[in-house]
């Protein structure tokens, strides 16, 4: 996952094209979107600025690690804007060109939360950093981090995260990094973006 400077990462993400695995846009489903802050650390190295979630009764994933984001609202013009939108309110941060270079969009994902299917798609969007802003957390975040994608990648933070829900108990895959553990959907989301960070581009 060597880039060795913005433009060979940005041509690189730009030209992804996410697979269609049938979990496409629904007009009977919510729509929702994430966005995957990237930041180079060195000429090796990204990083991806994720959040813990505020505990909050109604929320699906409270207390979680994720991405920035939520669900659509009338008012947006589109998905990106979801995640530009989103990102702002939770975490004080600006995605637009003066901040941050729009790179390309991941699979959609069906949303679960507590092993349920939840009737909610999500839309990734990559976006990478161009001017470092501070964060300003709203009050969906409770915590904001970078987290070390590239270390990742390699295999140094695998983790097993025991999901328990009822009598129900599975080993599911994570990383961990210092006390933080990234798994479920922020782990399947981030998988797929580590896969379009190490294939070929899909022209």
């Amino acid at each position: 996952m060597r880039f060795d400077d913005h433009d060979s990462l940005t041509g690189h993400l730009s030209a992804y094209r996410p697979v269609d695995h049938g979990q496409g846009a629904d007009d009977s489903e919510r729509q929702a979107a994430v966005a995957a802050l990237l930041r180079r650390s060195s000429a090796t190295s990204l990083d991806v600025l994720l959040m813990t979630r505020a505990t909050r009764a109604e929320d699906a994933w409270s207390g979680h690690v994720s991405l920035p984001g939520g669900k659509s609202e009338p008012e947006d013009d589109d998905a990106w804007h979801t995640a530009i939108r989103e990102t702002h309110e939770e975490l004080g941060i600006q995605l637009d060109p003066e901040y941050a270079t729009r790179l390309c969009q991941l699979e959609r994902v069906a949303a679960r939360a507590s092993g349920r299917i939840v009737p909610m798609t999500i839309t990734p969007f990559v976006f990478l950093e161009t001017r470092a802003q501070p964060v300003v957390l709203g009050d969906e975040a409770a915590d904001a981090f970078w987290f070390p994608l590239s270390e990742a990648a390699r295999g140094a933070l695998d983790h097993e995260y025991i999901y328990v829900n009822g009598t129900v108990r599975r080993k599911l895959p994570a990383w961990q990094h210092d006390d933080r553990v990234v798994w479920g959907l922020t782990h399947r989301i981030l998988t797929s973006l580590i896969d379009a960070l190490c294939t070929p581009p899909r022209l």
